[in-house]
Parts: C-alpha cells; sequence; structure tokens
C-alpha cells in the first residue's frame, strides 16, 4: 500500500513533473535514509530529467552500503524492476529514445539480462539506430546459444526476430540469430508466418534470393517437410543461380505434392528450375506432359479452391507452355481455362468487394481527363521498365492522368525505377496484398486499368479479378492472361492476325502497325572484341542471347546446320542460364551435327543493359529463337542496326520478333519455316553486301518507322484508350 506521498509522487511521475516528484523521494530519504527503494525511484527520476551521472551515482551510492552479496543482488533485482517498469510505460506512450535510454542502464546492470537486450534490439530498430555491430555487441547471438536454455519472453523473441527480418540484408549477422533462436522455437508454425513474408521479401523486394535460401533452409531444421517451404526454397536456389539445388528441391516438392492442385504446382516449380537452367529439354517436356493431364483433369473437375495461396499458385501453373510448344489452340484453351477457374475462385473470396466494384459510379464528364492506371512489378531495370516508358514519357497530360501501381515494390538502385517515380502524376507504393492494391484503384476512380505484367505475376492476376476499374486491358508483359474481367489485349496485325481472335478471351484491340515503340535504346561502350575470344577478325559471328527458358534442341539444331554450312563462322551463346548445362547441351547438338565444339563461345552476362547492348556489335548475325522469340533482345538488335533471322510461328511468342522486323521496314530474315530459317542464317552469314544492306536499312529505319516513333506510337495508345471509353459509356449509360 502506497504512502499519501508515494501516491503524490506517482501522480506526478504519470504527468510528467519529474523534478516535483524527485523532490518528494529527496524528502523520503531524508527521513529514512535505509530504505533502498527511494533512492531507485529517486535516481530514475534523476535520468527522466536528462541528469545521467546524478542517477548512476544516487543508485551506486545506495548499493555501496550493502556488504553482503545476497542483499546486493535482491536490491539490484529491485532496482532493475523499477526501471523496467517505467521502461515499459516509455515503451507504451512511444516515447523509444527514453525507453532506450533506462534500458541501456539496465544493461549495464545486468548485461546478461536476455530480454533487456531483446527490448534494446527492437527499440534500436524503431528509433532506426541499430547497427548490425551493436547488435552482435549486445552478445544476445552468445546468449541464446548457452547452455541450459535462458530465460526469455517468447512473444519479445518473435516480434524481435520478425522485425530483424524484414531488414535483414541491414544485418548480417540476422542469419546467426536466427540459428540461434532455433531452440527456443516452440511452435514451428508461429515462427513460419514471420519467417516466410520476410524471406519473401528478401528474394524479391530486395533481390537476395541467396539469402532468403539460407533462412528457409534454418526453418527445414524445425520442420523438414514443409511443402510450402519447399516451394519457395525451390525458387530461390533458381533465382539465386544455384540452378543444381533449385532443380532438387523442386523435384522434392513434385515427390511431396498430394492434392491435385498442388501436384500441378509443383510441376511448375520444376519446370521453372529445369527451363531456368537451360539444357534439361527432353526432362522438360516430359513433367511438363505429366502437369498437362493433370491440368485437364483439374478443369474437368472445376474445384473450388480451398484457399488463396492455390488460386495464386494455379494463375501461373501454365506459364511455360508457350516455351515448349507453338500450337496458339491448345495453349490458349489451356490458359484461358485456368484464368477462368482461379478468377471463379477470387471472386468467390472476395465477394463484397466485387460487388461494390460493380456499382460504378455515373458517365465521366467530356471535359475531364481520362485516368489511366498502369499496375506492374516491372517498372525498374526489367524489359517492360525499358519498353514501357516512352507512353510514359509523350502521354497527353491535359487528355490523361498517369496512376502507377508499384507491385511489391521496394526502393532500389534503379534508375528506371526512379524515372517512373517522378513520371506521373499519381505513385503508390503497393505490396502483396491484392486486395488492398485492387481497393486503391477502386477509390482512385481508375478509367481504364493496364496491366503489364500478365500472369507473370499472380498479384496482378487477382487484382484484375476483382475488376477495380470498369476498363482493363493487357499490354505488353507477356501473352493475354484469359481473365474474363479483362476487356482487351493489346496487340497489332502481325503478332496477332484476325484467325487469333477464336482462341482469346478478351477482345484483341489491334493497333494500327505495331504493339511496342520506343525512341531507343541507351548504349555504353563495349567489352567484348574478337581477339578475347581467339576468333579471326575476318569470321562470321553468330549470336544469341536468350535465357535458359527459351533454349531447345529444335532450334538449336537449326542453328548448328546454318553454323556447319557457312565456314570461318563461330556461334557466341550469351543468356541467364546454368553454364555447365547450357555447355553441354550446345555441345553435344555441335557433336551430331559434324560442328566443332571450339566454334561455340560461351559469354558470362555484363554488369549492364548499356554494355550488353553495345557488346552486340560484335555480331554479323543474331539467331532467333523459337516457339518463344526475342522480344527486348530483338529490339535492342534492331536498334543495333544487326541483321536477324526470325522463325515465325503461331503463338503470340512466336511472332514478336516478325512484327518487329516488319515495322522496322525489314523483311530479310523473316522465315516461315525450319527451312527457310536454315536458309535465311546461311545466306546471311554469306554474303556481307545483303548484311550490309540490312544494316542500312535498319540504320536509315530509325528516322522514318512506326518501331522507332514512341510519339506516334502513344498517340494511338491514347486513340484505343478514348474508343474504349467511348464504347464502354455508349454501352452503360
Amino acid at each position: 500500500m502506497l504512502n499519501s506521498w508515494q501516491q503524490q509522487a506517482r501522480q506526478y511521475l504519470l504527468q510528467g513533473y519529474y523534478s516535483q516528484a524527485a523532490s518528494l523521494y529527496e524528502q523520503a530519504i531524508a527521513r529514512e535514509p535505509t530504505v533502498k527503494s527511494h533512492y531507485w525511484h529517486l535516481g530514475l527520476l534523476l535520468l527522466l530529467q536528462g541528469q545521467e551521472v546524478e542517477a548512476q551515482t544516487t543508485w551506486l551510492l545506495a548499493i555501496a552500503e550493502v556488504e553482503e552479496s545476497a542483499q546486493i543482488e535482491f536490491w539490484t533485482a529491485e532496482l532493475i524492476k523499477v526501471l523496467e517498469t517505467e521502461a515499459r510505460r516509455q515503451e507504451e506512450r512511444v516515447n523509444y529514445s527514453m525507453a532506450w535510454a533506462i534500458r541501456q542502464h539496465i544493461r549495464e546492470i545486468s548485461p546478461t539480462n536476455l530480454n533487456n537486450l531483446l527490448h534494446l534490439v527492437e527499440l534500436g530498430i524503431n528509433l532506426k539506430i541499430l547497427t548490425d555491430e551493436e547488435l552482435i555487441s549486445f552478445g544476445i547471438i552468445e546468449l541464446l546459444k548457452s547452455q541450459p536454455l535462458v530465460n526469455h519472453e517468447l512473444d519479445l523473441l518473435l516480434r524481435v526476430l520478425q522485425k530483424i527480418l524484414n531488414q535483414a540484408f541491414e544485418y548480417p549477422s540476422a542469419l546467426d540469430l536466427v540459428e540461434a533462436s532455433l531452440p527456443y522455437i516452440q511452435e514451428p508454425i508461429n515462427f513460419l508466418i514471420i519467417l516466410l513474408p520476410a524471406s519473401i521479401k528478401l528474394a524479391y523486394s530486395q533481390k537476395c534470393p541467396g539469402l532468403a535460401a539460407r533462412f528457409l533452409e534454418l526453418y527445414l531444421r524445425l520442420d523438414s517437410g514443409n511443402l510450402e517451404v519447399l516451394r519457395h526454397l525451390a525458387c530461390f536456389y533458381q533465382n539465386a543461380k544455384d540452378y543444381w539445388k533449385g532443380i532438387e528441391t523442386a523435384k522434392l516438392c513434385k515427390t511431396k505434392s498430394q492434392t491435385l492442385t498442388d501436384k500441378i504446382y509443383g510441376i511448375y516449380v520444376l519446370l521453372r528450375g529445369l527451363m531456368s537452367a537451360g539444357g534439361y529439354w527432353h526432362e522438360a517436356c516430359e513433367v511438363f506432359q505429366e502437369q498437362e493431364l493433370l491440368i485437364y483433369s483439374l478443369i474437368k473437375e472445376q474445384p473450388i479452391l480451398p484457399n488463396q495461396a492455390t488460386v495464386q499458385r494455379l494463375f501461373d501453373a501454365s506459364y511455360f507452355i508457350p516455351y515448349l510448344r507453338d500450337n496458339q489452340k491448345h495453349n490458349r484453351y489451356i490458359q484461358n481455362q485456368l484464368a477462368q477457374l482461379c478468377h471463379v475462385n477470387v471472386q468467390r473470396y472476395a465477394q463484397e468487394q466485387v460487388k461494390r466494384y460493380k456499382q460504378r459510379r455515373d458517365a465521366k464528364s467530356k471535359n475531364k481527363p481520362l485516368k489511366i492506371g498502369y499496375l506492374s512489378h516491372c517498372l525498374r531495370r526489367h524489359s517492360v521498365g525499358w519498353l514501357a516508358r516512352w507512353v510514359f514519357e509523350y502521354h497527353n497530360r491535359d487528355r490523361f492522368q498517369i496512376y502507377s501501381y508499384f507491385i511489391n515494390f521496394s526502393k532500389l538502385n534503379d534508375f528506371i525505377q526512379e524515372w517512373y517515380l517522378n513520371q506521373s502524376d499519381q505513385v503508390y507504393l503497393g505490396g502483396i496484398n491484392s486486395r488492398e492494391i485492387a481497393e486503391k484503384i477502386y477509390t482512385d476512380e481508375i478509367d481504364i486499368l493496364v496491366d503489364l505484367d500478365s500472369i507473370t505475376l499472380d498479384i496482378n492476376c487477382e487484382i484484375m479479378s476483382l475488376k477495380p476499374a470498369p476498363i482493363q486491358v493487357t499490354w505488353l508483359g507477356w501473352d493475354a492472361s484469359g481473365i474474363p474481367t479483362i476487356d482487351y489485349f493489346i496487340a497489332d496485325p502481325y503478332v496477332l492476325p484476325e484467325s487469333s481472335q477464336d482462341y482469346y478471351q478478351e477482345k484483341i484491340w489491334r493497333l494500327p502497325q505495331t504493339y511496342i515503340a520506343v525512341d531507343g535504346f541507351e548504349v555504353a561502350v563495349p567489352t567484348l572484341r574478337r581477339d578475347y575470344l581467339d576468333i579471326p577478325s575476318n569470321a562470321v559471328v553468330y549470336f544469341c542471347s536468350q535465357r535458359g527458358y527459351k533454349l531447345n534442341p529444335h532450334i538449336g539444331r537449326l542453328q548448328m546446320k546454318i553454323l556447319k554450312e557457312v565456314p570461318n563462322s563461330y556461334f557466341l551463346i550469351k543468356g541467364q542460364a546454368d553454364k555447365e548445362s547450357v555447355a553441354r547441351f550446345f555441345t553435344q547438338m555441335a557433336e551430331e551435327e559434324g560442328v566443332e565444339a571450339n566454334r561455340l563461345k560461351f559469354l558470362p552476362n555484363v554488369a549492364s543493359e548499356h554494355i550488353h547492348r553495345a557488346n552486340l556489335g560484335i555480331a554479323d548475325v543474331v539467331l532467333d529463337t523459337y516457339p518463344y522469340n526475342g522480344a527486348t533482345t530483338t529490339l535492342e538488335t534492331l536498334w543495333m542496326c544487326i541483321p536477324l533471322v526470325t522463325r515465325v510461328g503461331e503463338q503470340f511468342a512466336a511472332r514478336n520478333s516478325y512484327t518487329m522486323m516488319i515495322n522496322a521496314g525489314v523483311t530479310e530474315g523473316i522465315a516461315w519455316t525450319d527451312e527457310e530459317y536454315i536458309e535465311w542464317g546461311i545466306r546471311l552469314g554469306t554474303d556481307p553486301e545483303l548484311r550490309q544492306q540490312i544494316s542500312w536499312k535498319l540504320r536509315q529505319s530509325k528516322h522514318t518507322s512506326p518501331l522507332w516513333n514512341g510519339k506516334q506510337f502513344t498517340r494511338e495508345m491514347e486513340k484505343a484508350y478514348e474508343q474504349m471509353w467511348q464504347q464502354y459509356t455508349e454501352a452503360n449509360y
């Protein structure tokens, strides 16, 4: 029971009248000099007034009078209790600086108090002052490793781990901290709720997949068979270019998958590993055939999907089909049916939100500009980021307001990202919550929402399924997604002819000439020379720069046949893939076709896209891939005025280079059959005058061709937007 003066002192403390409270304790000490608690409170009140030295002196004076160690221990514990109580009060008041100061004193008194040290870490993060060196100096990792296990507050430990993990790239010791904490984790699922989102952020937003993989490896010590962890771990390995681990972990995922949807996604993860590595074509085809049968079973069954995560996974389960075959009818059927199934389930778990979005506002006044929303996670140094710039650059701001929705945003040292942030009228820096992002789009009253990513990002697919905007469009990032709430897919007469509409759920909106145009590309100084590669100056150099996804034996054999027929020719192969498996893949084909292996040169990736483009100048002829052509790589090749050989097919992905060459004013190198591909490759390799003519055509095209006129292209896009809006208003009002 507190005395009346103590109650008064308490009120002074709560009201912030620290000097008045201190005066009461000074009077109490004069009356009762042997009551130690008076000293503890007086010292605290001096500390709260910023008088740290006086506070320490007050405490030390009281303890110095105690002779027995047991008594010292007792009084020290009582002092810590007083300081701890006030530290918690200051934390509740969000006065983190004062709480930090108090807890630093507790640390001096009791340096191995684990809970206090954890509080200090949390406060340091809140104050943005905690460094990795300081985190190590606290000695928490050593304390956690000690035996027996140290007394701790589990919730506090988990909370601190969450905050450290959310900024793991700033704390190199975070990995050791997590490892030391494992014996304290009683329920692995509670830890996973913290670890998995942080690892995903680390891998994708902060571009540290290797470090993210190491965190998940630690979690597997607690729960070695967790399928969700294995799925992400496989993808992290693949992104970190640890291809073998990526494939092996993906195979484990496939083995552990039991349900139909899990099996489909398990094969997707395995395909992702095999295709990104390159050189595993036959195995990829085998597992794809297995996946296709499972997808047909799923389409027939039309199940209610158990949760949002399952829906997200299925959106992009068919991603690799156009890389594996050129069959527009069957490929689009699978894509459309999967998208329809996912769409139905998205609308089921977000019924109220969807219902609200259907209750559209009145038609826009003719005098108001249209609000165009661009949705993407690629507005940075990425193909989409490089190519979409000109539309943002040339948009008529009197007629259009540009809203950019950055998905899974993280501030990067990226000048392209910075450019987009400054180029938009309104910017939304979103995370990965699709419903929150959709709500923002809806409240912004976007008129036309343009998805730049398609099924390359499941979050976008969910957002488009919710239909937060009255008109929704897919452009640029991939083929159409097939989601029923997307109204239009922007194409042109070459990449998708009239007959293609039969296979699309969306209405194909064809721009008059090209579905993409750029004013050009930044080019640096080349870092490649022929003599560096032991290639004679008079040799013919063929070049292919594509990631592992696009490498397959069908087109590879055609390329080897070209090489065989052109004397003194070399083939430069570059792209994101496993160097060993790609080298093995091409070397085997070369031997089978009678081409010397030393005519193949495997190039490493370079530091920037600017250098990559400059290095294209080493090539005499670029050989495109099929059934999935180059897109950005084709534009870069044409901009550098290098002849290109492409094989045209049925599907969108097999006609990219075709439309770009047509719109650059070049038909030489366009092949409609395998035989023509070989013929063009040989002809361009053996006819230097023809190469020179094509190069001159491409150089001249920069002044006249629609492919290099970003301003005119933007006008065509704007005209399309206005026509879409007119049709919408006429149909609905």
